[in-house]
């Protein structure tokens, strides 16, 4: 299920990482943000790469993920984690009203 936003609101996304048996674990290097659609999300990652602001750009859906080495040592293992999004519409602001060409009753 696709968390919903509208065009005028952002989000703090955290991410954590966990070994098999559900404790905490380290990763090697800063995590890693991406979109699949720029213009529907614009993703600002923090600094240390463990959280970031998704803010809503235009009307649509698309995923967003952050990725990570698991590997501590030499080797790479990369870990991936997606959430869906969908970005609607803001609260009504204007009225627009268009009147048909005037004719015979």
């Amino acid at each position: 299920m696709a968390t919903v936003l509208t065009v005028d609101q952002k989000l703090t996304a955290t991410v954590s990482f966990a070994d098999a048996e559900g404790n905490l674990a380290k990763v090697d290097g800063v995590p890693t943000w991406s979109v699949g659609d720029a213009t529907v999300i614009v993703v600002t990652p923090a600094a240390d790469g463990m959280s970031a602001t998704l803010a809503g750009g235009v009307i649509g859906t698309t995923q967003v993920s952050v990725s990570a080495d698991a590997d501590l040592g030499s080797g790479v293992t990369t870990i991936i984690g997606t959430a869906d999004l969908q970005v609607v519409g803001g609260q009504a602001v204007s009225v627009g009203l268009v009147l048909g060409t005037p004719g015979p009753k």
